[in-house]
């Protein structure tokens, strides 16, 4: 292999036009780190790298170092993920999961299990109907957060510690104190926060089961989608207290109608 030359698995989380034929491409390599490169001529009709390089696409690449951005010198497909990019149900509810993992990953920081656990829910939701699909992508959401250390706590106090029951608060209607500044739940006993909120025990204990299950348990027993919706909501105020920004793909889940 040449100098300067260096192979990569990565997932497409991004594209970007640059001048008339070319694509900026924002990948998502498989020890997490975050990776942008250039890829020439890709948006040519005779270029090989056209379907290679869509969002979703998982690839084998040959880069070759460059002065700000690398080059892709080739690309061969790994998993297409056909199923999300194909529907545009599923496509709508995996926009989110790729949008998110672009704003947690580094250049320098290696998170191998970001990549493992977006390339696995892709696959699940390929698996699935829409409905599902939007648990899961949720779901993904909630554990990204937990990899790049901003753990929500649903079912403990961030005050005190105690744990609270979100079965029981559920089973009557219940509503419990949420911060996302503070990092989750507080008890009835402890003070509130200036952005608390109170939100139902149901979506609390939705989003508690979303964070710790499996992807094939949630696609096995999907919830409601009203409560799937409510959960998201509590990422979207996430994402904007913890990365400073929202996800224009999850405003576009709230406002497109498509569920």
């Amino acid at each position: 292999m040449a100098a300067g030359t260096y192979p990569a698995r990565a997932m497409v989380l991004r594209k970007t036009k640059l001048g008339e034929t070319d694509l900026i491409v924002t990948l998502l390599a498989e020890d997490g780190r975050l990776l942008k490169a250039v890829a020439k001529g890709a948006r040519k009709p005779s270029s090989s790298f056209a379907a290679r390089l869509d969002v979703f696409c998982e690839v084998d690449l040959l880069l070759v170092r460059g002065k700000s951005l690398d080059i892709v010198k080739e690309a061969r497909l790994v998993n297409a993920h056909r199923g999300v990019r194909e529907d545009v149900e599923h496509a709508a509810a995996a926009a989110p999961v790729v949008d998110l993992v672009a704003r947690l990953a580094q250049p320098d920081l290696e998170s191998p299990r970001l990549f493992a656990v977006t390339s696995a829910v892709l696959s699940a939701m390929e698996r699935t109907d829409a409905s599902a699909a939007l648990a899961l992508c949720a779901a993904h959401l909630l554990k990204a957060f937990s990899f790049a250390g901003f753990r929500p706590s649903f079912d403990r106090c961030v005050v005190c510690g105690s744990r609270i029951d979100l079965a029981g608060a559920s089973a009557l209607s219940g509503a419990i104190s949420f911060s996302p500044a503070e990092g989750g739940v507080a008890c009835s006993g402890c003070l509130l926060f200036s952005d608390s909120r109170r939100i139902q025990a149901d979506v609390l204990n939705h989003a508690n089961r979303l964070l710790h299950a499996t992807f094939a348990e949630i696609a096995a027993t999907p919830e409601s989608r009203r409560l799937t919706f409510e959960v998201l909501h509590l990422c979207q105020a996430w994402v904007r207290e913890h990365v400073g920004s929202r996800l224009k793909s999850l405003e576009f889940l709230f406002t497109c109608g498509l569920f």
